[in-house]
């Protein structure tokens, strides 16, 4: 969607200019060309080398540099791309924008442009729920302006609350909804009629949305591991530490999804703004699907048991001096990936599923896709030289109809990120 689209960047000077950086990124290696216009206060957190080894195209911010001006005017610049994005969109950069002043190379830029412009905006808290803040953006809206964000969250300054830039991968669903004509420009009571779009919570601006596409999308996530009891004292389970589980139910969320999360025993938190069901063994999180059915996507990152013990014994099993350990009889679990594959009327529109494995990654993935039935499926190694069991990255595999794709070795909420935004644009 993004090939051969030319995205001109404009970086504005706060601490989430670095995120600039992995957004280059992305958008390159959906072929989009990119080049940057860096402000003199966005300079002070990325240095132009940076954004030009990223873009591989020359940065620019002197707006009275004979070289540029007469190599790439400031008017030129500013129309031959196809869309403008502004981030980090700060508190300065929108009132300057808003008051339509030309007092740099990126206002100017801003300024001259026929072309559409998408604003990220990041900024202490206090500073985005300004009744001023909030005149400037809803003025922009009103005049066509795009808006990704502002997330809420932990700030740099230990605050906490919306004013955090959107993720890079937000950002790049926002501009492919662009150029897909989901996310358009106009008057704020026009723009807060589909449901790709909602006013973020405690802001009084109409103008400030953030680019939702799974709203109104059931979703279903399982994770963590499951707990098959041997007797009271003792069970049968494994290292799943629920990590990437519950990273895409928070990118799900994040997306509008209106998620479950059916979760194993497990340590981290739970993902905001999430419906969370906690369950010990595979009969239990195969009954919570269920309750939780019918759903437009259904997700079972969940490391379930293969099998669970026959009898479980209902009091300690004592070992006795000689004697041998007891015998244990096992009987497969109930298979909750194939079951939600299966045919039928609350069948979810996509399955996903994972595929932990230890050796042949992709072919047995390949082959787990079409025995369970499911649409989709990520792949990982799970061996211990790996440490994806409870470590915080994960390197994957996306197996589909159309073959096996291998994601660079990321973090685990960058890999339930690209992640959801795979599932909007299926549903897109």
């Amino acid at each position: 969607m993004l090939r051969d689209k030319r995205i001109l960047l404009i970086v504005g000077g706060g601490i989430a200019a670095f995120k600039c950086l992995d957004l280059i990124r992305r958008l390159r290696e959906r072929g989009a060309a990119v080049r940057c216009v860096l402000t003199e206060s966005a300079a002070k957190f990325v240095t132009p080398l940076s954004l030009q080894a990223l873009s591989e195209d020359r940065v620019y911010g002197d707006m009275f540099s004979l070289t540029d001006e007469s190599e790439m005017g400031h008017i030129q610049l500013s129309r031959q791309a196809d869309l403008l994005v502004v981030a980090p969109a700060t508190a300065n950069l929108l009132a300057r924008m808003a008051g339509g002043m030309a007092d740099d190379l990126a206002a100017t830029v801003l300024l001259a442009t026929d072309k559409p412009v998408l604003a990220a905006p990041a900024m202490n808290v206090r500073m985005w729920l300004h009744p001023a803040t909030q005149a400037n953006v809803g003025l922009l809206g009103a005049r066509g302006t795009m808006f990704v964000g502002p997330n809420a969250g932990a700030m740099a300054c230990n605050e906490h609350g919306p004013g955090r830039m959107a993720e890079p991968l937000e950002i790049v669903a926002a501009i492919e909804s662009i150029f897909a004509g989901k996310l358009t420009a106009g008057p704020p009571q026009a723009r807060l009629a589909g449901p790709d779009t909602i006013e973020l919570p405690g802001t009084r601006s109409e103008g400030a949305l953030t680019h939702r596409p799974l709203a109104g999308r059931k979703a279903l996530v399982t994770s963590g591991p499951t707990r098959e009891a041997i007797d009271p004292v003792r069970y049968i389970s494994n290292h799943s530490s629920g990590k990437q589980g519950h990273a895409i139910a928070r990118a799900l969320a994040a997306l509008g999804a209106d998620v479950t999360l059916v979760s194993g025993p497990v340590a981290v938190a739970d993902p905001p703004g999430v419906r969370v069901v906690r369950v010990e063994s595979a009969d239990q999180m195969l009954a919570a699907c269920r309750d939780a059915s019918p759903v437009d996507i259904a997700v079972c990152a969940a490391a379930v048991a293969d099998w669970k013990v026959a009898n479980t014994a209902d009091a300690k099993l004592k070992k006795a001096p000689g004697a041998k350990p007891p015998a244990i009889d096992l009987v497969p679990n109930p298979d909750i990936l194939a079951t939600l594959s299966a045919p039928g009327p609350d069948r979810p529109a996509l399955v996903i599923g994972f595929a932990a494995e230890t050796e042949n990654v992709v072919a047995n993935a390949i082959a787990k896709r079409a025995r369970k039935g499911c649409d989709w499926i990520l792949a990982n190694d799970v061996s211990p030289a790996t440490g994806t069991f409870g470590g915080d990255d994960n390197t994957v595999h996306l197996v589909t109809t159309e073959g096996a794709e291998a994601w660079p070795p990321q973090s685990k909420d960058a890999v339930a990120r690209e992640l959801a935004r795979r599932v909007a644009a299926r549903f897109a």
